[in-house]
């Protein structure tokens, strides 16, 4: 499986993260782990919502879309 992810910073709640990845309980740890450059400074993190996907391209093009203008819309109104 394919998943898109959207993860909120614990300790500044105004900081959220999309992402996409095959192994969803690894990425997490490693995102709480600073091992991301894009989310160190606001970990830790928590598990808002995930998408599992079936198919790589589709898991990417939601990824794609989520962080445009009305992705992010999207995300703000029904995701997170």
């Amino acid at each position: 499986m394919y998943y898109v992810y959207l993860l909120r910073s614990i300790n500044f709640p105004e900081q959220t993260y999309r992402g996409y990845t095959e192994d969803l309980k690894t990425r997490l740890k490693d995102h709480n782990a600073g091992k991301s450059t894009h989310t160190a400074k606001y970990a830790p993190w928590e598990l808002v919502s995930y998408h599992a996907f079936a198919n790589q391209q589709k898991a990417r093009e939601f990824e794609h879309y989520l962080k445009t203008g009305s992705g992010k819309a999207f995300a703000n109104k029904r995701l997170l």
